[in-house]
């Protein structure tokens, strides 16, 4: 079993089906390992971290029913990428879009079963306690903060990994979970302390 430093790595989950002509034909490794991890039930409801084009927003919403998922990004660009790529899931109310940094968006009443972020260098870069004060406050009872990271080396997954954990032991989050699809696919995931 794949290791990060000296903790031992959850093994990668199932592959998800293939679907001849739908956007899982063109899905990166790391997009596609994460929405597999995340396990989407259908009336879960998500939060995406900075979701770029609206890749994973695509893959999740094609599993939702009765389910939403609210993706944020701090760029205009990215939203309106993730907007073109889903009109059926926006319309549908399965996908909401919400220009906002992170550390600014404030969930109101809401609260999400799982909070995800892929390649969101803010958890292993900075101590991100606003950040996490935010997730905190949007995290359902029992619900789960996923990261997952692509790196360039299996060097740069165990510095990544380590500081993850670091920094969420500090932001009063539970011993996180680490995960591995590869030696440079790496992830974590916790819950509240």
């Amino acid at each position: 079993m794949p290791c990060v430093g000296a903790l031992p790595l959850t093994p990668r989950a199932p592959s998800l089906p293939a679907r001849s002509g739908s956007v899982r034909d063109v899905v990166s490794k790391r997009i596609r390992w994460a929405v597999e991890t995340l396990a989407v039930e259908p009336g879960d409801r998500l939060l995406e971290i900075g979701g770029g084009p609206g890749v994973a927003a695509a893959l999740i919403c094609e599993q939702l029913e009765r389910g939403r998922l609210l993706l944020i990004d701090r760029s205009a660009t990215a939203i309106e990428r993730t907007r073109r790529r889903n009109p059926g899931h926006v319309a549908s109310g399965r996908l909401a879009l919400e220009t906002v940094d992170l550390a600014d968006f404030e969930p109101g009443e809401a609260r999400f079963d799982k909070v995800f972020a892929v390649n969101v260098n803010v958890f292993w870069t900075t101590p991100a306690t606003e950040e996490l004060a935010c997730i905190r406050r949007a995290l359902a009872h029992d619900a789960s903060l996923f990261l997952f990271y692509e790196t360039p080396s299996a060097a740069r997954a165990r510095q990544v990994a380590g500081r993850v954990a670091d920094v969420l032991r500090a932001n009063r989050f539970a011993e996180p979970q680490l995960l591995s699809r590869s030696a440079t696919l790496v992830g974590s995931v916790s819950r509240l302390a």
